[in-house]
């Protein structure tokens, strides 16, 4: 990719990934893109807060905003950072992205909170039309009044953006799963640290969907290209050392109360390690994540109870902090192709890693046995139970990120833990792996 030459830009945006955020590579793309066509960009990078976003459109002579987020978390900052520019009386033309944002609470809930200008951008190219659209209203004297307000005068209702969550105090009420499931043993008690996965059996569980379309944006039917760019970006990997895989997990003792997970110091313990806290859905099935345990007392509001101590495991995985600094290296230089697939890469590695390492678990637990025949039936959730990630649906509270990071002690593989419960580097993740079999994805609303 190479930029756009001539003349003077057709307008200025700042880009920036909200407060608490440090997935950028979505609003990287939109910088090359909108860079390539002729747009003067101004990109503040990750965990921006909303006077620093402020602060830099004024001095950049932004013509408008966009501001991008992955997390359930960030689609609150978002409407949080409108409603501060409303209280300013600032109209700039703002530009929403983001996995966890839906058109729905974007064109409804949000619009009704911010006077101006303001669009839902479902991927770079989405952010690119809407760039053309505002510099066709600029030379032509300003946009209509109604430009990016039209479909919220539609009335859309909203069906989407973060969930309302019975929080975990008001109601313990649960749902009908069951409580008599058999508990796997573990093969040991604790957590453990591995280190030299071979690269080759990591990339056995990539997901090559996600890789190819989500995170590189080729067609379905360029498989050919996607492949050979894989075995170039792989090959640059192993030639530089850039993906070094590297695991902690361990087992420990759970049960569920009410609406928590309580884990246990050891299995015969009665010392609490850690205690996790999750929303519960108001309606639907009234499912929470503490219903998936055994329930810890015979009379409280999780029915009855054995006494006897689930299995929880716990996992943080790494592919380490190289891949991230030659692909910053690789975007400072222009190389844009070379970031996007380097960067890919190294997100959709990481998450291979967690996959192979949820698969283990399940083999060491003995259940491995329901597991879908292929690959691709493992990424549908063609497995007993389910892996649990903080920031998402069903335990969108990133604060319960800590107690899991210490459990694992997951410095030991050079995992960091950042005041805004992010994780360095950014091609690390961790879960909480769930065994029953009625655990699956649901969203706590």
């Amino acid at each position: 990719m190479e930029k756009a030459g001539g003349g003077g830009a057709k307008a200025r945006i700042v880009l920036a990934t909200v407060k608490g955020d440090v997935h950028d590579v979505g609003k990287n793309l939109v910088d090359i893109i909108l860079t390539n066509n002729g747009y003067a960009v101004r990109n503040l990078g990750i965990k921006q807060p909303v006077d620093a976003i402020i602060g830099a459109a004024q001095e950049f002579g932004a013509d408008a905003v966009g501001l991008s987020g992955l997390l359930v978390k960030s689609t609150v900052v978002m409407r949080e950072d409108l409603e501060e520019l409303s209280r300013r009386g600032l109209r700039y033309p703002v530009l929403l992205g983001g996995a966890a944002l839906t058109r729905s609470y974007v064109e409804a809930d949000l619009r009704q909170r911010y006077d101006a200008p303001l669009f839902y951008c479902r991927d770079a190219f989405a952010g690119l039309r809407t760039m053309e659209q505002l510099a066709e209203h600029t030379s032509a004297g300003g946009p209509p009044p109604d430009w990016g307000r039209e479909i919220a005068e539609r009335r859309v209702k909203s069906s989407g953006g973060p969930a309302e969550v019975d929080g975990g105090t008001s109601s313990t009420r649960r749902s009908e799963v069951a409580t008599d499931v058999d508990v796997p043993s573990p093969p040991f008690w604790g957590t453990r640290v591995v280190r030299g996965v071979p690269l080759q059996e990591v990339a056995a569980y990539l997901n090559r969907a996600a890789l190819f379309r989500n995170q590189w944006g080729f067609d379905r039917d360029a498989v050919e290209d996607a492949e050979a760019a894989l075995r170039q970006t792989l090959s640059l990997a192993r030639a530089e050392s850039l993906l070094v895989p590297q695991v902690v997990y361990g087992y420990l003792a759970a049960n569920g109360d009410g609406n928590d997970v309580v884990v246990w110091d050891g299995p015969d313990s009665d010392v609490e390690a850690a205690r996790f806290s999750f929303p519960r859905q108001s309606g639907n099935r009234r499912l929470c994540i503490a219903d998936f345990f055994r329930p810890l007392r015979p009379d409280g509001p999780n029915g009855s109870a054995s006494g006897e101590r689930d299995v929880i495991a716990f996992t943080a995985v790494t592919m380490g902090p190289w891949v991230s600094a030659r692909a910053a290296e690789l975007f400072a230089e222009n190389r844009y192709t070379e970031y996007l697939y380097l960067h890919g890469l190294g997100v959709e590695m990481a998450e291979a890693l967690a996959e192979r390492w949820h698969q283990r678990i399940r083999v060491e637990l003995g259940i491995a046995d329901q597991d879908a025949g292929t690959v691709e039936g493992l990424f549908k959730q063609g497995y007993r139970g389910s892996r649990y990630s903080f920031g998402y649906a069903a335990c969108p509270d990133l604060e319960s990120r800590k107690p899991l990071f210490d459990l694992l002690d997951a410095g030991r593989i050079g995992v960091e833990l950042s005041e805004e419960f992010q994780l360095h580097p950014e091609q690390s993740t961790d879960a909480m792996i769930v065994h029953h079999p009625e655990a699956k994805y649901f969203n706590a609303r």
